[in-house]
C-alpha cells in the first residue's frame, strides 16, 4: 500500500509502511506514551517477521504507529498509538481505520485486540469502531508496583464493503 491522504483527519495526515529507520522516533512515541513501553527490539523483530507496521506522519513528523499480524484469515491488532502531543485529533481512529482496511486487504474476516481497562479513551474508540468485549487476558499487562493489570479481549468481525 502506498502512502494515503487522510483526509478525515482535521490535520494534514499521511500514512505510509514503518521503515526500520522510523525505529528510533516509533520508539520514543511508545515510551512518551506508555509506563511498560515495547523495546526497539520488539518493533525491530515484528519488522523482521513481516507484520504489517505503518507510520502515520503529520507535517512530516511521525505522530503514530500500528503494528498488525495478519494469519489464517484473522488479524491482531498487535500496537496502535498515538504521540500523547497528537492525541484528539482524530489521528487514532484513522490509523485505526486504516488498519482494518490493510486487515481486510490481507483477507482477514475478524480483527482482535487487547486494551487495558485503565485506557477508557482507547476502549471508546474501538467500541464506536464496532469492536465488541469478547474476554479477558487475566494479568496480562505489567502494572505500577510490579502488579499486573487485566486485558480486555475485543474483537470485530470484517464484513465485505
Amino acid at each position: 500500500m502506498s502512502a494515503v491522504r487522510e483526509d478525515d483527519t482535521p490535520s494534514v495526515a499521511t500514512l505510509r509502511p514503518m521503515r526500520e529507520g522510523d525505529l528510533d522516533a516509533v520508539v520514543a512515541i511508545e515510551t512518551r506514551a506508555y509506563p511498560f513501553p515495547w523495546t526497539r527490539g520488539i518493533f525491530r523483530d515484528c519488522l523482521h517477521a513481516g507484520h504489517a507496521m505503518w507510520v502515520l506522519e503529520s507535517n512530516g513528523a511521525p505522530v503514530g504507529y500500528g503494528v498488525l499480524n495478519i494469519a489464517a484469515g484473522e488479524a491482531h491488532v498487535l500496537n496502535l498509538c498515538i504521540a500523547p502531543e497528537a492525541e484528539g485529533r482524530g489521528h487514532g481512529r484513522h490509523l485505526l481505520r486504516a488498519l482494518l482496511r490493510v486487515a481486510r486487504g490481507g483477507g482477514a474476516m475478524r480483527v482482535f485486540l487487547e486494551v487495558r481497562p485503565s485506557n477508557p479513551r482507547a476502549m471508546a474508540l474501538y467500541h464506536d469502531e464496532g469492536f465488541n468485549e469478547i474476554g479477558r487476558r487475566p494479568r496480562y499487562y505489567p502494572a505500577p508496583n510490579h502488579g499486573r493489570e487485566d486485558a480486555i479481549v475485543m474483537a470485530l468481525e470484517l464484513l465485505d464493503e
